[in-house]
């Protein structure tokens, strides 16, 4: 219920203030507006305001403002001077323009708004590298600080990720990074083609790098697992597994996962003295029907180098909305990148998420707090705004490609390039429609 009002609430916000975009800029040149509707199907909400009909339809994907037009049935003389299809070429481009610009533009405002509460950046810093990943062959070490990607520089590690992953279906990525030690080197980054590859959308853009370390200090310890039943608390430093030391938390964790209801012996040092407990890993099923062992313990942070790459502090409300403004022109280049690449065939199909994916990611959002929601809310009004401008039929893009070719030309293009133009745009939607919902589905069942 949380997921589904986070996700009804973000739709409402992004989809009435896109078509209030298209309304207001159409009442500005004169035309007549006959409905207003957030939301498709039969309205189950209805209100009338002088010409125009105010509805909530039941299905959330969307919305529309429909206009007096002469193509879309009989109108009056009186209202011939009011049809969006008899206004000048510049008028209507400015009506279709103002719904995906409004979208821009809030973002601007919702980014702004959630710097001026404060902004935590983190330093792109190596902390974990995961064995046996694309980042591990790669040879990435702890500690590499990531300066540029395929020669594209990076301040923070949000941007370094997006860069290698908007890159990696590409061929390979050349990462310049400063190691500990201080010197300068190439990791190349060669996994185009590969499963793993495909497998980056579905896992968030993880390739096995994260920016924070972990220590073998337990952190966490979930009641009624085999940790707790063993008598390990947090606080309890693991040292070593059948005799063998522990070296980092992450062999602990592919021992224990490799090891479903089999004994493991754990040694582990508590206020200075060492204990020993035996732990049974329980067994966990996984999607693909493979079984791992799960024992409940939860690392605990390496707080020393947490405070060496994150930085916190609060900017001016000027400053915080300049911030907002910069955040929006560089997640719309991001955005218009992979559109790019994805035509070109350089990148997967399989980041392309539908509105599952987007209830999902709401709803966490909004358990994070009111930032991170806004910030949600941000990113999410800029791929609707840019999405629109795109030049393809159906879209506002299409549209005002159509409109400015008349302008240009002192005629409209000709009715039959306009409803092939129309058709191929509609069919591209609809497949695009298809994978998303695929891969959120495929998404959801792991």
């Amino acid at each position: 219920m949380h997921t589904l009002l986070a996700f009804i609430f973000a739709i409402l916000i992004l989809v009435s203030l896109h078509e209030f975009g298209h309304y207001a800029v159409a009442k500005l040149c004169g035309v007549k507006v006959l409905r207003f509707s957030v939301g498709f199907g039969k309205p189950f909400f209805t209100r009338k305001r002088g010409d125009t009909e105010w509805c909530l339809a039941p299905i959330p994907l969307g919305g529309y403002v429909k206009m007096v037009d002469t193509r879309e049935g009989e109108v009056s003389e009186a209202d011939l001077p009011y049809a969006f299809d008899k206004q000048h070429p510049a008028k209507r481009i400015a009506i279709v323009a103002a719904g995906p610009l409004i979208n821009l533009a809030l973002a601007v405002l919702l980014y702004g708004l959630s710097f001026s509460f404060g902004v935590t950046e983190l330093r792109p810093y190596v902390g974990t590298v995961e064995p046996d990943t694309i980042a591990a062959r790669a040879g990435f070490q702890s500690g590499d600080k990531i300066q540029s990607v395929n020669g594209t520089p990076v301040a923070d590690w949000g941007s370094a990720q997006t860069e290698i992953v908007l890159n990696l279906e590409a061929g390979k990525v050349a990462v310049g990074v400063q190691t500990a030690s201080g010197t300068q080197t190439v990791r190349t980054i060669d996994a185009a083609g590969t499963p793993e590859a495909g497998k980056i959308a579905k896992n968030q853009g993880y390739i096995g790098l994260m920016p924070f370390k972990i220590t073998t200090v337990a952190g966490g310890v979930e009641k009624g697992s085999p940790a707790e039943k063993a008598g390990l608390k947090p606080g309890d430093r693991l040292t070593a597994a059948d005799g063998k030391p522990i070296a980092s938390w992450q062999e602990w964790a592919n021992l224990t996962r490799q090891s479903p209801g089999k004994k493991i012996t754990l040694t582990y040092e508590r206020a200075g003295q060492t204990h020993t407990a035996d732990i049974r890993p329980d067994t966990v099923e996984q999607p693909d029907h493979t079984l791992i062992g799960r024992v409940g313990l939860r690392p605990q942070p390496d707080r020393a180098w947490d405070a060496q790459i994150r930085r916190s502090y609060r900017p001016s409300v000027v400053r915080a909305f300049g911030m907002g403004w910069e955040k929006t022109v560089s997640h719309s280049w991001t955005t218009l990148k992979f559109f790019g690449k994805l035509i070109s065939g350089n990148a997967s199909v399989s980041h392309i998420s539908g509105p599952l994916t987007i209830a999902d990611i709401a709803g966490q959002s909004a358990e994070l707090g009111l930032q991170s929601y806004l910030e949600f809310l941000a990113l999410v009004s800029i791929s609707l705004g840019v999405l629109n401008l795109l030049p393809v039929p159906v879209l506002d893009g299409g549209h005002l490609v159509f409109y400015t070719a008349e302008w240009i030309r002192g005629k409209p293009l000709g009715e039959r390039v306009q409803n092939i133009g129309l058709r191929f745009g509609l069919a591209l939607m609809m497949l695009m429609m298809a994978i998303a919902f695929f891969n959120d589905i495929t998404r959801l069942l792991g």
